[in-house]
């Protein structure tokens, strides 16, 4: 049987990415060398490609070792990049400009009297950055019960959401504040902050995946947004993550006449067209 392998209209790099990694490699050639403060994005091969040109990861403040920094495209948090202008350090900022629409919304949030309450992983640099913008009366939490059982509860409650969520998880996460605070003199103030391109990315991966017998998702293992897609795939035929093409098993392929190929938001389209190179060769 002729494998059929197709691809997401929406793969690769996001805008954001991109951006972010033409800076660094950019100020890489200007300067011989940089440091990251943490990976500048979840995805081993561009990493290992950056580090091919001088770019090196510093794990966080205290381990930069030159005058120069660049952030990742989560973004920082005010007090983070503080202490770096301390220290006498430059930072090129290569926050993606979606993520930094999100740290504007949590600040305009916060200083107009609300409590901001961010849908994402508390774990996740891009979560602790939003946090740090709307400081100290906030949270970020994937369950509503965290937000419904603050004791006393806010009146004026501000949600917004980390930009790589699933729309439908964010919605349904509003939509059980709003019915827990409807009866109790509250005022909500919802703000979109889901990235354009990760609606579009997981749109499309899903409508591949209803017509396809496997999905094969390139990206990073801890990838948030890599993950989501899984996720949501996953749901609909048999999906597998891989982050380059040598983790592809031949068995995967066996009765299976059509490949769907989606990608991270963070993954290379050199990596794309290698694990196209390789299902041509192993089927």
């Amino acid at each position: 049987m002729p494998l059929r392998i197709e691809k997401a209209k929406v793969i690769g790099f996001c805008s954001g990415v991109r951006r972010a990694i033409d800076i660094v490699e950019k100020a890489a050639r200007e300067h011989g060398k940089l440091e990251t403060l943490g990976a500048i994005v979840h995805n081993q091969p561009v990493l290992d490609k950056l580090s091919s040109i001088g770019v090196s990861i510093a794990g966080g403040v205290d381990e930069i070792k030159g005058n120069l920094v660049a952030t990742s495209a989560h973004g920082l948090s005010p007090r983070i990049e503080q202490e770096i202008k301390a220290r006498h350090i430059d930072i090129i900022d290569t926050t993606c400009p979606f993520v930094h629409r999100a740290q504007i919304a949590a600040r305009r949030l916060a200083r107009a009297g609300f409590f901001v309450i961010v849908y994402g992983d508390l774990s996740h640099p891009e979560v602790k950055g939003v946090l740090g913008w709307a400081g100290s009366n906030s949270l970020a939490t994937l369950d509503e019960r965290a937000a419904t059982g603050l004791k006393p509860l806010p009146h004026r409650l501000g949600i917004l959401s980390q930009t790589t969520q699933v729309p439908a998880h964010f919605n349904e996460f509003a939509r059980g504040l709003i019915e827990h605070t409807l009866s109790k003199d509250s005022e909500l103030r919802i703000v979109d902050t889901i990235c354009h391109d990760i609606r579009k990315r997981q749109a499309q991966a899903l409508k591949l995946a209803g017509r396809v017998d496997l999905m094969l998702v390139i990206g990073g293992h801890d990838s948030a947004n890599t993950g989501r897609l899984v996720q949501l795939c996953s749901e609909v035929t048999e999906t597998r993550l891989i982050e380059t093409a040598r983790e592809i098993q031949a068995s995967w392929l066996k009765g299976k006449g059509h490949i769907g190929i989606a990608s991270g938001a963070s993954t290379a389209q050199e990596t794309i067209d290698e694990v196209i190179s390789r299902l041509e060769l192993v089927a």
